[in-house]
């Protein structure tokens, strides 16, 4: 039937992801966006107009997911806890699959952010919306627990999150990561962990 999308979206979004985050941005081709989702060139481009389109409606759904677990891996008794428990979900993330497929973000940003201004544009705004996410769940712990306010202390954790995207590509364990994280989490509460 004409306009009538012969696919399951949500099932061709989730294996598209798949593709980008094996090859990255640039390196993924249509080509491999079909044989990835088991659609069809040309039915992937009357859906999406094209790789661009296709890679921000994926990135939405992944970004979206990704914030509200953040959030939820957030709400804890304190401020370590929530930390940690943050770091542990960010560290799920960047090692799932086989390979791992790493962090979507950090790698977009680096890859495509001179060519093509709204892809880049997206990854600004979800890591905006990260720094917020943390920002937020500082403040509901409430209890004041580390040595900057909430603002420096989230922009600070996000930019080790993209660290530790980085030490994943240079293959360190999850549990290397975890220990990094919580090395950092201790140094911004003022070094109450009890490990």
């Amino acid at each position: 039937m004409a306009g009538v999308r012969q696919f399951d979206e949500r099932e061709t979004l989730g294996r598209a992801l798949e593709v980008f985050g094996l090859h990255g941005y640039q390196a993924t081709s249509m080509p491999d966006l079909a044989t990835g989702t088991g659609v069809q060139r040309g039915s992937l481009y009357h859906a999406y107009g094209g790789k661009e389109q296709l890679f921000l409606r994926v990135f939405d759904t992944y970004t979206r997911e990704f914030l509200a677990d953040a959030a939820r891996a957030l709400r804890a008794a304190d401020t370590r806890s929530a930390l940690l428990a943050f770091f542990d979900h960010c560290v799920r993330s960047i090692t799932s699959g086989t390979p791992s497929r790493g962090c979507l973000s950090t790698r977009t940003v680096i890859d495509a952010s001179a060519d093509v201004p709204q892809v880049a544009t997206a990854v600004r705004a979800f890591l905006d919306d990260l720094e917020s996410v943390v920002h937020d769940g500082l403040l509901a712990v409430g209890d004041a627990g580390t040595v900057l306010g909430p603002r420096p202390a989230a922009r600070l954790v996000i930019t080790t999150t993209r660290g530790l995207a980085v030490m994943e590509r240079a293959h360190h364990t999850p549990d290397e990561l975890r220990s990094i994280a919580a090395d950092f989490v201790d140094c911004l509460t003022g070094g109450a962990g009890t490990r």
